[in-house]
C-alpha cells in the first residue's frame, strides 16, 4: 500500500489549521454571546406571570332543557346528559327564556373544574315571528320609516308626511276621537 504524497502546501494548511479552529471557536462564542444576550432582552420584554393562569375556557353550544332563576341545566353539543349552568351576571334570563322557548342554542363557556356559564343565545334560523318587548321602543330613521304587510303599509316622512295605504282602513277610539288639520278633505 502506497502511502499518501505530502506536500509542500499540504504542510502549510496543516500548520494555518490551528488558526482557522481557533477563528472558528471565536465565532461560535460571539454568536452564542449574542443569543444569550437576545434572550435576556426578550425576557425583559416578556416576563413571566407573577400568578399562574387561568384554566383555557372554551365555548360550546347547547341546548337548555331546564331553568330556574339563574341557575339551568343545558345538554352540550355532542352530549346527552344535561349538566348544570348558570347564567352569567350580564345576561338577562329573560333573554334565555325566550330561548328555550324557540329552541335556539346558547352558547356556554366551558373551563375544567369551573360550573359552565351561559354567556348568550345563538340564532341559527330567521324566526317565524318576532316580538319585541321592553319598556320603551324606538325606531327611527334618517329618511323615512316604512311598516309593511302585504298590501297595507304605513309609511313616515323626515319631512312630516304620514302616508297610510290599505283596502280598508278603520279607527276608532274609547274616549275622544280628535282629527286636526287645516284642511281636512273626505274623499
Amino acid at each position: 500500500m502506497a502511502e499518501p504524497e505530502v506536500t509542500e502546501e499540504a504542510l502549510e494548511a496543516g500548520a494555518e489549521a490551528p488558526d482557522a479552529q481557533a477563528e472558528a471557536s471565536e465565532v461560535r462564542t460571539e454568536v452564542l454571546e449574542t443569543l444569550e444576550a437576545r434572550k435576556v432582552a426578550l425576557d425583559e420584554l416578556v416576563p413571566t406571570p407573577s400568578e399562574p393562569l387561568p384554566p383555557p375556557v372554551a365555548i360550546r353550544t347547547a341546548r337548555v332543557v331546564w331553568m330556574a332563576g339563574r341557575r339551568a341545566k343545558v345538554e352540550l353539543r355532542g352530549m346527552s346528559t344535561a349538566i348544570d349552568a348558570s347564567i352569567a351576571p350580564e345576561v338577562d334570563p329573560g333573554v334565555i327564556t325566550d330561548a328555550v322557548e324557540n329552541g335556539d342554542a346558547v352558547l356556554v363557556e366551558t373551563a375544567p373544574e369551573m360550573v359552565p356559564v351561559i354567556v348568550g343565545v345563538l340564532h341559527t334560523r330567521r324566526p317565524r315571528e318576532l316580538k319585541l318587548k321592553a319598556g320603551s321602543i324606538q325606531i327611527e330613521g334618517d329618511e323615512e320609516v316604512l311598516l309593511r304587510a302585504g298590501r297595507a303599509a304605513i309609511r313616515i316622512r323626515a319631512d312630516g308626511d304620514v302616508e297610510v295605504v290599505g283596502g280598508r282602513i278603520s279607527a276608532s277610539s274609547r274616549g275622544l276621537f280628535r282629527i286636526v288639520g287645516r284642511i281636512l278633505r273626505l274623499n
